[in-house]
Parts: C-alpha cells; structure tokens; sequence
C-alpha cells in the first residue's frame, strides 16, 4: 500500500474534496494540518515548491494539488500510484 501524505488547511474546501477522493477510494492518507503553523508550511513549500494547500505526495513523489489529482485519476494514472 503506498504512503499517501497531505498538507491541509481546516477551512480549505479543495482539502475536502482531495480528502473525499482519497476516502472513496479506500486510502489511508497522513494529513499534515498547515493552520497557523508556518515551519509546517514552510516543509511543504520546500517539498512542493507550491504555497497552496492541499499538496499530496504519494510514496514521498509530489502528484500536486486538488485538480491535479482529480486529474491523474481521469487519465487511470492514481489507482497504479497507490498499489
């Protein structure tokens, strides 16, 4: 099963959505909450390279943001990432 870690913001409705994708589809995920904490923030800016939230990293390799992951899962590239 892959490690699937995202970086979140309680208030943040991508966050929900990528959560929802993630839960529809059985994965376990590590939710790293950002909110208020900017070390935090700045670890994810560093391993994404992107100041927006969510960033998903599956197996330590950064798939992106919401869209991005809806995305990859359009094109049937999610299911072979989280084997």
């Amino acid at each position: 099963m892959a490690t699937v870690e995202i970086y979140t913001k309680a208030t943040c409705p991508f966050c929900h959505r990528a959560k929802a994708l993630l839960d529809q589809k059985g994965v376990s995920y590590q939710e790293i909450p950002i909110d208020g904490d900017a070390a935090l923030r700045e670890v994810m800016i560093k391993r994404s390279g992107r100041t927006t939230v969510p960033q998903i990293f599956i197996n330590a390799q950064h798939v992106g943001g919401c869209d991005d992951l809806f995305a990859l899962d359009g094109r049937n590239g999610l299911e072979p990432l989280l084997k």
